[in-house]
């Protein structure tokens, strides 16, 4: 067995040594020597085991706000950890090169071309992606969970997050630095695309301080055509993120032409306000051409005004636009009792705080959020 493998939470032992992976949907039924979809967990003679426990491929002390969150802990800072792959397979996906590493490097050995090993890449009841039994990735720095808590607090960050890539994937580290960190007194953060299973989600939520999940259509085609996923699991952890206390703010992608019609947007938008309530906040952001959408053309500023009305019209007290700091106000925190800005952004840095300990110093309206790492 490889040496940099350790023990996966969360899977079922089969017959014939098959297991079966329970950490997200996906459910991946995995062969012998074989991995699932996420390219990152390996069944090895019958057991789950995973390479991604012990080693990050980015480390960064980010503004809270590029997370984004803009009701958690304003004007902080983060630091921010990766490892390679994911559960998904998203085409505009920003940081490919490392969501989408472990199932394209067989292919770059190869000298073939990366690009197109993606869309065949099987998720769900079958994987088959082959993992020979001496294969040694080596690929990152390694870490324990405390170092990781430890540098948090000697950079001076308020929390820690697990982003850039999707920590549902490297569960088994998260889950131990989210512990270290909370017992240090730091938050716990999880970007994330939301394809998560019920139980690990509930295991980890103790120890979550807040989350921004994507809910990048209200559509289950798209979700199939364009991520390799299903739309209505993404729905479950949401409802279950709010059910456990976890601060929750979502992001949605607005891409030209595939999720950016006013009907879904106000699906999108009543969902919000009906099942978790008119306080959480929703960012629209603005896609810009990447990975397999090179072609594409990017959000017109028209479509992001429009989706803000969509969310404003439907009773949402915050809608945040992305990727538009060119646009006056579109990070702009508004309370919701007298109209004026408590919080005043700009390309996702924090440039004023008027808010008193939550509330606006004009009307003392309460403007909800997390200010405060809960002790």
């Amino acid at each position: 067995m490889p040496i940099d493998l350790q023990a996966a939470l969360y899977y079922e032992a089969m017959p014939d040594r098959f297991v079966r992976c329970t950490l997200c949907p996906h459910d991946c039924m995995i062969a012998p020597d074989r991995r699932g979809a996420c390219g990152v967990r390996i069944n090895h003679d019958g057991r789950l085991f995973t390479r991604v426990a012990n080693r990050i491929v980015s480390a960064e002390i980010d503004p809270i706000e590029k997370k984004p969150l803009f009701h958690f802990l304003p004007g902080s800072t983060t630091y921010s950890i990766a490892t390679v792959g994911c559960n998904l397979r998203c085409r505009f996906c920003q940081n490919w090169t490392i969501s989408q590493w472990p199932k394209l490097k067989e292919l770059v050995n190869r000298g073939e071309e990366a690009a197109s090993a993606i869309g065949d890449h099987p998720a769900g009841e079958w994987c088959a992606e082959t993992e020979p039994p001496e294969a040694r990735w080596g690929i990152g720095t390694p870490v324990a969970p405390s170092e990781l808590a430890a540098k948090a607090e000697q950079t001076g960050c308020s929390s820690i997050a697990y982003t850039y890539t999707e920590p549902t994937i490297f569960y088994e580290l998260a889950l131990a630095t989210a512990r270290s960190a909370a017992a240090a007194g730091l938050g716990n953060i999880f970007v994330t695309n939301g394809f998560i299973s019920l139980d690990p989600l509930r295991e980890i939520a103790p120890y979550l301080s807040a989350a921004n999940i994507d809910l990048k259509s209200f559509r289950d085609s798209y979700y199939k055509k364009l991520c390799g996923a299903r739309l209505e699991p993404v729905l479950a952890a949401i409802r279950e993120y709010k059910k456990l206390g976890v601060w929750i703010e979502l992001t949605t992608l607005l891409i030209p032409g595939l999720n950016d019609e006013v009907g879904e947007l106000r699906d999108m938008a009543r969902f919000i306000k009906t099942e978790l309530g008119e306080d959480v906040p929703w960012h629209v952001s603005r896609f810009l051409p990447a990975y397999k959408m090179m072609h594409w053309q990017e959000t017109p500023l028209r479509s992001l005004l429009r989706a803000r009305e969509v969310g404003q019209e439907e009773g949402l007290r915050y809608v945040y636009l992305g990727n538009v700091p060119q646009e006056e106000g579109a990070e702009n925190t508004i309370c919701p009792g007298c109209g004026t800005v408590v919080i005043r952004r700009w390309a996702l840095a924090m440039v004023e705080n008027r808010l008193r300990a939550g509330r606006c110093p004009d009307c003392l309206q309460f403007v909800s959020g997390r200010w405060a790492i809960a002790s």
